[in-house]
């Protein structure tokens, strides 16, 4: 603070010299706005408890993927529904579909951090393999830290603003430091929503899961009959596709059918004439 009070007391001189306006008042602060921010972020910092400058807890952002196939789609969808109310977490979106020979499952589940390596095990457990496991651990402690310092920093170069309006003798110098402190609001929202997100990443971790069954039938599992049977079913889908194609085809005839009269009319007006 010893830093920011000389700044203070060097404006406050340096606009009584030219005629304690509030408007010198406000120039000398405009001019060591950038300098002042940067003393108030290094003293945010400087008066930060031990404890703060080095976290007990470490803030790490957790997030998993696991893919796999399950025989029983059905019965392992709900399986990761008891999973997570037993966890204290929620579905975040949850979207099933069916493709030409499979049939799969999308879910986003959001849970506890102190929670997170429970679930994963819990999902895991009967999977004879996975398709795709990743889990991902993201420190940004540092990052933390710093924007609590900085968001601080502003706040107190709002308070300090916010003193000056309150000097402010005409409406000139009211919009200049109210212009000022819009700017100086915007980066703390920001700040404050970044702050809110990491915060919200830190203490909720994300699990993203895919699970499928195939439902396409193999060669090996199938006698020589229904090898038959599929063979003779596809040839006749195949002549239906190509009946359906002539049909979406039939202005065409109609304009050969119209051009093949029209030579034959022509031909024979010849050979009569």
């Amino acid at each position: 603070m010893t830093k920011l009070f000389f700044l203070g007391l060097f404006g406050f001189i340096l606009g009584c010299s030219n005629g304690g306006s509030p408007e010198s008042l406000l120039k000398a602060s405009n001019e060591s706005y950038a300098y002042e921010d940067e003393l108030a972020y290094e003293e945010s910092i400087d008066n930060l408890e031990p404890e703060q400058k080095m976290p007990r807890e470490a803030k790490i952002i957790k997030t998993a993927t696991l893919s796999f196939e399950s025989a029983q789609p059905e019965e392992t969808h709900q399986k990761i529904l008891a999973l997570v109310a037993q966890h204290n977490g929620f579905v975040s979106s949850d979207n099933a579909g069916k493709e030409y020979n499979r049939i799969y499952r999308n879910m986003v589940v959001r849970v506890p951090t102190e929670n997170f390596q429970a679930l994963v095990n819990g999902i895991s457990e009967g999977v004879p393999y996975f398709d795709q496991k990743t889990i991902s651990r993201q420190d940004v402690t540092e990052e933390f830290v710093d924007l609590e310092a900085r968001l601080n920093a502003k706040r107190e170069l709002e308070s300090r603003y916010l003193e000056l309006l309150k000097q402010a003798k005409n409406v000139k110098e009211m919009l200049e430091i109210e212009r000022e402190l819009s700017t100086i609001r915007e980066e703390i929202e920001a700040k404050q929503g970044r702050l809110n997100y990491l915060q919200d990443r830190v203490s909720m971790s994300t699990v993203s899961i895919e699970f499928y069954k195939n439902t396409s039938e193999t060669g090996v599992t199938l006698s020589y009959g229904q090898k038959m049977k599929n063979a003779l079913k596809g040839g006749w889908d195949g002549i239906s596709v190509f009946f359906l194609g002539l049909l979406y085809l039939w202005p065409l005839f109609v304009v050969f059918l119209g051009v093949g009269l029209f030579v034959r009319w022509l031909i024979r007006r010849k050979k009569k004439s």
